[in-house]
């Protein structure tokens, strides 16, 4: 028999919506964030959209006596925006900061100044070691004219690397944050299917909150139905999700949202509805070392993640044609700028190879030009270099992508036509079998 013991963890997570001037009542929702999370006590808080650090500074002095352990990730120009708050000792942190996150010219969607990244936190709970990751990624803004499709998908192959990578030795994986992505969502898909996560939302034993779980509700105040279109309830973008080892199985036994704005304020928390998930965490000891060996996933799974890959190489190359496009506009709009300047420079020396010549227009006309010349320039110049940039990380996703596909069609080649029904195969316990799995 295996020796057994539980732990319970409450996790929450909330995107704050905290830009300053420009999110309504932030100081007003940030103290009512305060009281709530020193009320529930939960054992895990994942915040993201916390663009200010004296934000962070007045929920850390706030929460000293319920989360004393706290961590913000600073990235970018204005912050990741992501911060973590726990009853537990934070043990090490990291934050990677994805390599495509938007445009500096849009500058009305804002998030390419915001860093976005995953930021990771290793805790001890009750002897088990916990990965803890909290992430952000670019907005969709428009469903049909996605123009950031690429780059999400980028972040998504990105997080799903980064999160492999750096849970190899975790007895407990928990994620949690705004992916702006609904559950079938290409991103989505990819990265479940490669980490072997689960959504608290679907493995819940019971739920209460928004009906499909949904984040981003029409009845917010905040929110304006305009950008739901063309989803009239509501959207499912924010997320928790866990995942077990073998060593130690994780339930959700229970999720909840909020709903709109909170009982006894007239106001919501944010725009997003918060989460909250209460895990149970079941360690268990073999009698037998070496029993359990992770098994090689079945041929269903492997043909749906090669599928899934090769969608996600599709929109790459998408980004790739797009991003070669624009960096050639760019670069013929700054021949046609130099060649401006030229004809400039050619008229300004008119007067210096004819003798008694005068300047054929005023001097200010000369200035006005050269300044427009250099600025066409100047733009140009940094778009090439941002577009170039752009594409590197492009290329870089798609060969990793290319790579991983051939090493999975590999791995399918090699499982039997057809599998025995009567011989499944069983992964460790608690923890869903990830594609990646090495052959015994």
């Amino acid at each position: 028999m295996a020796n057994t013991d539980c732990v319970n963890v409450r996790v929450f997570s909330l995107n704050c919506w905290g830009i300053h001037y420009l999110s309504k009542h932030c100081s007003q929702r940030y103290q009512m964030i305060g009281e709530m999370l020193c009320k529930e006590q939960h054992d895990i808080v994942l915040l993201q959209e916390v663009w200010s650090e004296k934000d962070f500074l007045y929920l850390k002095v706030k929460l000293a006596s319920t989360h004393p352990h706290s961590h913000y990730f600073k990235s970018g120009v204005i912050g990741s925006g992501l911060a973590i708050f726990a009853k537990h000792r934070i043990h090490d942190t990291f934050l990677y900061r994805y390599s495509l996150n938007g445009y500096p010219y849009m500058a009305h969607h804002g998030d390419w100044f915001g860093g976005k990244a995953v930021g990771m936190a290793i805790l001890n709970i009750a002897g088990l070691t916990a990965n803890v990751y909290v992430t952000h990624l670019h907005a969709e803004y428009s469903r049909e004219k996605d123009s950031y499709l690429s780059h999400r998908v980028v972040q998504a192959w990105e997080l799903q690397q980064f999160i492999r990578h750096t849970s190899t030795g975790a007895d407990v994986v928990i994620v949690g944050g705004d992916l702006n992505m609904h559950p079938q969502d290409l991103g989505c898909r990819l990265l479940m299917s490669y980490t072997g996560l689960k959504d608290s939302y679907i493995e819940t034993a019971k739920f209460d909150g928004c009906e499909n779980g949904m984040t981003l509700i029409a009845d917010n105040l905040f929110i304006s139905k305009n950008e739901l279109i063309p989803f009239e309830k509501g959207i499912r973008i924010d997320y928790i999700l866990f995942k077990g080892s073998s060593t130690t199985k994780i339930y959700c036994d229970f999720m909840s949202t909020t709903k709109g704005s909170v009982p006894g304020h007239p106001l919501p928390y944010s725009d997003h509805e918060a989460l909250t998930a209460e895990l149970r965490l079941e360690s268990h000891v073999p009698a037998q070392a070496g029993s359990d060996k992770t098994q090689d996933s079945p041929t269903e799974k492997l043909a749906e993640l090669v599928d899934t890959l090769t969608e996600a190489r599709t929109e790459v190359k998408v980004g790739l044609h797009c991003a070669e496009r624009m960096r050639y506009t760019s670069a013929r709009t700054g021949v046609m700028g130099l060649a401006l300047l030229v004809l400039e420079l050619a008229i300004a020396a008119v007067p210096c190879f004819a003798l008694g010549a005068e300047q054929p227009f005023p001097r200010i006309s000369f200035y006005l030009l050269a300044a427009l010349c250099f600025a066409i320039l100047l733009t140009t110049f940094l778009l090439y270099i941002f577009y170039t940039m752009e594409l590197k990380s492009l290329q870089g996703a798609e060969d990793q992508m290319r790579l991983a596909v051939g090493s999975l069609q590999e791995k399918l080649r090699g499982f039997p036509v057809a599998q025995p029904h009567d011989a499944p195969q069983k992964s460790p316990e608690g923890q869903q079998p990830s594609a990646l799995d090495s052959e015994e």
